[in-house]
Parts: C-alpha cells; structure tokens; sequence
C-alpha cells in the first residue's frame, strides 16, 4: 500500500480543532522552494508569486465554507513558439463541505449541479484547494504576445489541399457560384 503523498503546497486545518462560531482565517504565501514544488506538480515553467487568503467558517451546526481568493503569476511556455508566457491569475475560490453529504458509489456519477459542494473531510486543506483552483485558472494553450498558430496544409502531391476556408459552411456555395460563372452572388 502506498503512502498518500503530501501536495505540494499544504496548510492542513482539523475541522474539529476550529472555532465552532467564528471564522478562521489563513493567508498563504509560500515561500520560492514551495513555489518552485507547486511549478513542478503542475508541469508549468515557474510560479513566480502565489498568494491565497481567505477564511474557512462554520455554515450551520456541522457544515463549513471555505471563501478565499488566489492570486498567482506563472510562467508557461507559448504552446506555439515555447517562449515563456506570464500570466497573472485572479480567481474567487469557494468550497461548501457538507457533514451530511452522501458519499456516491457505483461506477458511475452523476455531478452535483452545485460543483463547490464536498463532504465534510476531518481536515480541511486550504493548500490542496489552492493547488486545485491553479490548475483550473491556468491557460490551456498559453500564447506569446502578436503569435498567429498559421494554418497547415497536407495533400498527396497532385491533390488540392483541403484548407479551413474550405470547411466554412457556405465554401460550397461559393464554389458552386464559380462554376456557374457568377462571380457576385449578392442580391441586387
């Protein structure tokens, strides 16, 4: 069996060591090696600054919130170029962890239509959720400053190349109106 491994940014919270009728707050502000462990789980280039402050407080008799914001700069490579891409992120994150939540089972799961809903763990962490919400916020394919993708185009030699103004829906109709020898296709 192996060991649950620790994230790489972590702040764990005992639900039960917390004050049942005043929020606890946390301000996480990691220092470079945890920046640096946080880059390298999330297979980016570098996080040059990450902050996530927020509070965790009790809903009800048995429920908790977790409010916080995260503010993060990372590095990316242009998925064009691979010259690097800084992007600042700002994002609200929100958890409800609900002691009475059932737990699914089965193969398969329908999704909550309230996606920040939890069951209530023994102990919350703040780190974890952050690491969460980062991976989410980052862009999918970062791109450079004034970096076009250009368009490919592969045919067998002798064969006119398929191109993406072909596959607009009305190419045909243009095509068509060419060979009719009707270069103005517009309504007078």
């Amino acid at each position: 069996m192996t060991e649950p491994t620790t994230p790489a940014l972590s702040h764990p919270m005992r639900i039960a060591a917390l004050a049942a009728r005043k929020p606890t707050r946390f301000n996480l502000k990691p220092d470079a090696d945890t920046r640096a462990a946080v880059a390298q789980a999330l297979e980016i280039t570098a996080v040059p600054d990450l902050t996530f402050r927020g509070e965790l407080r009790p809903m009800g008799r048995r429920d908790w919130e977790l409010v916080a914001e995260l503010a993060a700069v990372v590095e990316q490579p242009c998925s064009v170029t691979l010259a690097p891409v800084i992007t600042e992120i700002h994002e609200k994150v929100r958890r409800h962890y609900l002691a009475d939540m059932p737990v699914p089972e089965g193969d398969e799961v329908e999704m909550p239509e309230d996606d920040t809903q939890e069951p209530l763990p023994e102990i919350v962490d703040p780190g974890a959720v952050a690491l969460e919400a980062l991976a989410l916020a980052l862009p999918v394919y970062p791109r450079a400053t004034d970096v076009e993708l250009g368009e490919a185009v592969f045919a067998a030699p002798g064969v006119k190349p398929l191109r993406d103004e072909d596959l607009r829906p009305f190419a045909g109709l243009a095509g068509l109106a060419e060979k009719l020898g009707k270069g103005d296709t517009t309504p007078e």
